[in-house]
């Protein structure tokens, strides 16, 4: 289905009785499928009275048995002007079919909430004609909803039928009280209109969203339903796919589908040896769904983890499965979501879940792999401390390490950024520092620091802002170990480090970045004073850190 732009601008009256006009013939259209009226059928008798009336008079009455609600739509929101926003309105044009009363559903909801927020900017900036105009398209459009999805999908409910009564009631106010706004002139009676006007926008609003979320539950509910009776490969993987769809338009979907058994359901087909092939998909709606705390619960409810834990540790299992196992894990165990830190059930399968995570980073044989498997584990040092000793225990850090020079591997800051978290966060057990030593560790944290974006994307920038600074924070902790200090001073990261904290653009102007270089320069500095220069030792270790910071951080280049 493609979304196109246009827009609409009428005269002050006739339009506006053509557009009337036009609603009152999408009103009549409601009672059957087609866009069709049982009382403008024309008997068979009448054809022969037709022929003998005027050619226009004859297309008027044809139209009402031919036009439907969708080419209201279209018809009412025409290009007709060039107005300087007209490029901002919407119509829905060339949609899924009715068989597919789901994405028509969520492509007219996305349409209506759109319309919904761009009338209140131009009620804000009193566009008076703008207003009226996109409330009767926005009228279109609502109804257009209501009689698609009960053509194209089950019986509607008592509760929803209120709802859908309240919405149109709420449209044709809107409608009617922005007509008599047009014609209104003094200002004072404008204002007493508008904030009428603001609350019936605001109580559609609500009504609009009561309709779609019970929409959206009974198709959720029927999905799960069918997948949780389906004994069919094809028709699960059919069912799984329309539900993956549906969590990638939001927080808002997932909990429904959390809250109407979908968890439930998905790690029924992952615990079917008949549906093997199927796990990854599953897996990796999963992962969609625990983004919101109703998922992570659920997943908890059924023994989850138990079960990640067992195709994690599965050889017999694909790669990508276990990658989109890893995927589930890393998403419950984000330090981002604090409902995931309650997630008792994880320490019980904790040694497991991260031995074969670790083998998982060994053996990856893509990037994304990789990346998958060591967010995990990056997620996991977070959870708790114990998994920063099991991953000493396991030679994690030589995993890891080795894993920098695989360009096959690490080829992303994205990845880099969640190595150097779990060497951050394990650079707290004092027996890391040999092992990094151990493995030219030091180096590759220097090449950290000097991390830069290829392609310059907001997202990317910020990853590498990320690795900069978790570069410069271990080694602050590793250097606490005296041969890890002369071992970064030997390799110039003083000399970087204070490249870091003069030059705003070589850290992208970040704070966070400043002050990860200025605590590790400063550690670095009470081993090898005699590495800095005395104007660098003035002015970044001598000073309280707050005063380096305002120094460094008012460092920016002016061109005034």
């Amino acid at each position: 289905m493609s979304l196109k732009t246009a827009s609409l601008k009428i005269g002050t009256q006739g339009p506006n009785r053509c557009g009337q006009a036009l609603l009152q013939i999408g009103i009549n259209m409601m009672a059957l499928p087609g866009g069709r009226h049982l009382d403008s059928m024309p008997l068979p008798g009448q054809r022969l009275h037709l022929m003998q009336v005027d050619s226009v008079q004859r297309w008027m009455e044809d139209l009402k048995l031919m036009t439907e609600c969708e080419c209201m739509c279209v018809l009412q929101a025409k290009p007709i002007s060039l107005e300087e926003d007209a490029q901002g309105d919407l119509i829905l044009a060339g949609g899924p079919s009715l068989g597919d009363p789901l994405q028509l559903l969520l492509k007219r909801g996305w349409v209506i909430s759109t319309e919904l927020r761009r009338i209140g900017q131009k009620l804000a900036q009193d566009r008076w004609a703008r207003v009226h105009s996109m409330s009767v398209r926005l009228t279109c459009h609502a109804r257009s909803m209501v009689s698609e999805y009960s053509t194209g999908s089950r019986s509607s409910s008592q509760e929803m039928g209120q709802i859908e009564k309240l919405l149109m009631e709420k449209c044709s106010e809107l409608s009617a009280v922005t007509e008599r706004c047009l014609q209104v002139e003094n200002e004072h009676v404008l204002k007493s209109m508008k904030a009428c006007v603001s609350d019936t926008l605001s109580t559609l609003g609500q009504h609009f969203s009561q309709l779609l979320e019970l929409a959206l539950t009974r198709e959720v509910q029927a999905l799960v339903r069918k997948i949780d009776a389906s004994d069919n490969i094809y028709t699960t993987e059919s069912t799984t796919g329309n539900l993956f769809s549906l969590t990638q338009e939001g927080a808002a979907l997932c909990r429904i589908i959390a809250k109407e058994g979908g968890v439930v359901a998905l790690f029924k087909v992952c615990r079917q040896d008949s549906f093997r092939c199927l796990y990854p998909q599953a897996l990796r709606t999963l992962a969609s769904i625990c983004c919101v705390e109703e998922g992570v619960h659920q997943l908890e409810k059924v023994d989850g983890v138990l079960c990640l834990a067992d195709i994690l540790t599965d050889d017999s299992h694909s790669e990508a499965t276990r990658a989109e196992a890893a995927a589930v894990v890393a998403q419950v165990t984000s330090p981002h979501l604090p409902f995931t830190q309650h997630l008792s059930s994880f320490l019980e399968s904790m040694e497991e879940i991260v031995t074969a995570l670790v083998k998982l980073c060994q053996e990856a044989s893509s990037g994304e792999v990789f990346l998958l498997a060591s967010a995990a584990l990056a997620n996991i040092t977070f959870f708790d401390t114990m998994a920063c000793e099991m991953l000493l225990q396991l030679n994690a850090i030589r995993v890891l390490l080795e894993a920098c020079s695989d360009k096959q591997r690490v080829d992303t800051p994205y990845t880099r950024d969640q190595i150097v978290t779990i060497l951050a966060n394990m650079s707290v057990l004092e027996q890391c520092a040999s092992d990094i030593i151990q493995e030219n560790g030091v180096q590759l944290i220097m090449g950290m620091l000097s991390e830069k974006p290829r392609s310059g994307t907001p997202a990317e920038v910020a990853a590498c802002e990320r690795v900069q600074q978790k570069a410069a924070v271990t080694l602050a902790r590793l250097s606490r170990d005296p041969e890890v200090a002369r071992e970064a001073v030997r390799l110039s990261c003083m000399s970087r480090l204070i490249e870091l904290c003069r030059s705003p653009s070589e850290r992208n102007s970040s704070d966070a970045v400043l002050v990860a270089c200025l605590a590790a320069l400063r550690r670095l500095a009470g081993v090898c004073p005699e590495g800095l220069q005395d104007s660098d030792f003035q002015q970044l270790v001598q000073p309280r850190l707050v005063d380096s910071f305002l120094l460094c951080s008012n460092m920016e280049e002016s061109f005034v």
